[in-house]
């Protein structure tokens, strides 16, 4: 009984989600934090400069410029198709970095800060297991070799 469900169920939504527009919202979706990011870093450099200063990445200004240009062509490289593994693998690297750089629940004392530190924590951590996802997907093509890489 819930087989034939779900068949019935996977027949009406196949068509729609597995159709490339929502594969590309979905990308573009993921990777909204990064473009948000790295613009607003770029807008405000200044500050991208003491976000660094204050998480100990020294020399700041070139460290900064770098994740801007880099939270971009990642970003560009997952949501256009091109080298998406590489893209996904590196922000999927750099998500989990971050994370343990920023967000260091177990220093925090019990408590309501402690407890929304956790969860962006491991909230990233899924952001990065979704990154990991598709890079294995399109590694896995690759290895199959299925020509439609967009």
């Amino acid at each position: 009984m819930l087989l034939r469900m779900e068949a019935k169920l996977a027949g009406v939504c196949t068509p729609v989600f597995t159709s490339h527009p929502v594969r590309w919202l979905g990308l573009l979706a993921l990777c909204s934090v990064y473009i948000l990011s790295s613009v607003t870093k770029f807008l405000d450099f200044g500050s991208a400069v003491a976000e660094m200063e204050r998480y100990g990445l020294l020399p700041a200004r070139p460290i900064a410029a770098v994740v801007i240009l880099f939270q971009l062509s990642a970003s560009v490289m997952v949501i256009s198709g091109f080298l998406r593994w590489i893209g996904a693998l590196s922000l999927s690297v750099f998500t989990v970095l971050a994370t343990f750089i920023a967000l260091r629940f177990w220093e925090i004392p019990l408590g309501q800060d402690r407890f929304m530190t956790m969860n962006m924590f491991f909230e990233h951590l899924g952001l990065a297991g979704a990154f990991l996802l598709i890079a294995w997907y399109d590694l896995h093509r690759w290895r199959r070799g299925d020509k439609d890489w967009s």
